[in-house]
């Protein structure tokens, strides 16, 4: 299980990023507008730079649903192998079985 306060900054970057988002696109629209002179693009740009880091969308890292664990993770199921693999050979996932041979 991960540190509960890795889980909560992460949470807080989500928040931020779908916050900020609209400003964020409208800015940069703007920004690499060739039409724009070169004075308005700049000015764009400095308010892009004054938006807090954490309302970035890179900012955010994938972690399990389940665990929290930041590695090893899969994106079409938001959870970590190793928790898909507790949960799929306790039978809890939907079409997935443990191999024999």
């Amino acid at each position: 299980m991960a540190k509960k306060s890795a889980v909560e900054r992460n949470d807080k970057r989500k928040r931020m990023a779908k916050k900020f988002a609209a400003k964020r696109a409208a800015l940069m629209a703007i920004a690499k507008d060739q039409s724009l002179s070169n004075e308005e693009r700049f000015k764009a740009r400095l308010q892009l730079a004054k938006l807090p880091r954490n309302s970035a969308p890179t900012r955010v890292r994938n972690r399990c649903g389940v665990t929290g664990r930041p590695r090893g993770y899969y994106r079409k199921l938001n959870m970590s192998r190793i928790a898909l693999r507790e949960l799929s050979s306790k039978g809890l996932v939907p079409g997935m079985v443990k191999s024999s041979w």
